[in-house]
């Protein structure tokens, strides 16, 4: 299956070092084998001895075209170690750098990569990918990622009961091997258990300290757990839009899965982080082959009004996204709001609908047209 960042991520090595990151099985390593068999090349992975091995005493052929390293910011020293393998790698050698986790985590002390790396996020399967992969009308691929979530694998799963076993399997390795990269081992079950807690409440506000309380720890300690969470691409934090950015980052965020399919919850919250997901797809793609200043938010007020996205350039809004499952009447605050902000197009985006159709300034459209629409 060739994904949409293969073409730009062989553009972008033909310029600089290319850093691509994303949850684990979302499709890196099939897009480095991919580029590898085009092109020629070697494949390491940091997480395999052998391998580990090769790459701490650089034995890596000096002639293969495309060296691909994996997961290497788990070597202790990897970006003065990297800067060192980039700057004295042979001209004609392009370098593909793939992890599971943010690398941005680990920008924090040594040395700098700064004007050597391209960064590109690879994200799950969305209505535009599938419908492009695939026969399936636009419809169809909303139906089916609504039942198998975006992941290849169980997207490609032959049944919902195989793709319900990778996910368990999925969740509960993920939580307790990685989690290690950032936190003793004495705290896996208790990120594990907030992992699980926060399943069932996609979509609305989230109080740490509630949750704390809870679980009997400090929300400091919680905030951190959130952190190492969003790290490894498990889940993804929605902050409220406001001009002053500290008062944003001070509000209640909500959380959403990458993977639609570990939300619990009505039809409605996974048609949510469906759109949540699609949304920072398209958002990612702004920042990372368009080179924009894109972000995703949502707004509410101290009165209770609320429209579930927003996305913004420059610090200014763009769009504003309501998500409904059959209602068709124009939403009270998404009016509002579109008022507010007149040059935010306002799109209330329903589920099930049999026509999109204009209301004043409010756009209500299919909620498989809309998605479609998006860029990635």
């Amino acid at each position: 299956m060739k994904r949409y960042l293969n073409d730009l991520v062989r553009d972008d090595l033909a310029r600089k070092m290319v850093f691509l990151t994303g949850p684990r099985q979302v499709g890196k390593t099939t897009l480095s084998q991919q580029l590898i068999a085009e092109q020629g090349g070697q494949y390491l992975n940091y997480d395999v001895a052998a391998d580990q091995s090769l790459i701490v005493n650089q034995r890596w052929s000096p002639r293969a075209p495309l060296l691909v390293l994996d997961e290497i910011h788990k070597m202790p020293n990897w970006k003065p170690w990297l800067k060192g393998v980039y700057d004295g790698k042979p001209a004609a050698q392009r370098l593909l750098v793939t992890g599971s986790a943010r690398l941005e985590t680990f920008r924090q002390g040594g040395e700098s990569l700064a004007g050597r790396f391209l960064g590109l996020r690879l994200h799950p399967l969305s209505v535009r990918e599938w419908c492009a992969q695939t026969s399936a009308t636009p419809e169809q691929a909303l139906t089916h990622l609504l039942e198998r979530g975006g992941f290849p694998e169980p997207c490609l799963a032959e049944s919902v009961e195989q793709a319900e076993r990778w996910r368990r399997q999925y969740f509960d390795g993920l939580v307790r091997n990685d989690v290690l990269e950032f936190s003793r081992i004495q705290e896996v079950n208790a990120i594990k258990l907030f992992a699980h807690m926060l399943r069932s409440r996609v979509g609305s506000p989230l109080s740490l300290a509630s949750i704390a309380r809870d679980l009997s720890i400090s929300p400091v300690t919680l905030k951190k757990y959130l952190d190492i969470l969003e790290a490894l691409y498990i889940v993804f934090v929605v902050r409220p839009w406001h001009d002053n950015i500290a008062r944003s980052v001070l509000q209640s965020p909500k959380v959403y899965f990458f993977d639609t399919g570990l939300v619990e919850g009505d039809d409605g919250v996974r048609f949510e982080n469906l759109v949540a997901a699609s949304l920072l797809k398209h958002v990612h793609w702004r920042h990372d082959a368009q080179g924009k200043e894109a972000d995703l938010h949502y707004i509410r007020t101290k009165d209770g009004a609320e429209v579930d996205f927003a996305l913004s350039e420059k610090n200014q809004l763009t769009h504003l996204v309501e998500c409904k499952l059959t209602d068709d009447k124009p939403h009270r605050a998404l009016r509002r709001f579109a008022a507010q902000h007149p040059h935010a197009k306002a799109t209330q985006v329903v589920r099930d609908l049999r026509h999109s159709f204009t209301v004043d300034a409010l756009e209500i459209q299919r909620a498989d047209e809309f998605l479609l629409n998006l860029l990635a």
